[in-house]
């Protein structure tokens, strides 16, 4: 994932910033507990192509 691309990338719903995770290939929105997959490289910024994060799931990388 590119750096830059991190820096201007928000949450499409509430507009926060974003945690980019790794090894599940996903942008983390810790306010509104969502996780937007990452595809060919591409985020998925759509509510609906988001999974929400389980409650016992750590956000905090």
């Amino acid at each position: 994932m590119d750096p830059k691309l991190l820096d201007i990338l928000v949450c499409p719903l509430c507009k926060s910033p974003l945690l980019y995770r790794k090894p599940e290939n996903e942008l983390i929105c810790k306010a509104d507990r969502l996780a937007f997959p990452i595809r060919d490289g591409i985020p998925i910024m759509l509510e609906d192509e988001a999974r929400r994060l389980r409650v016992e799931e750590e956000i905090s990388r």
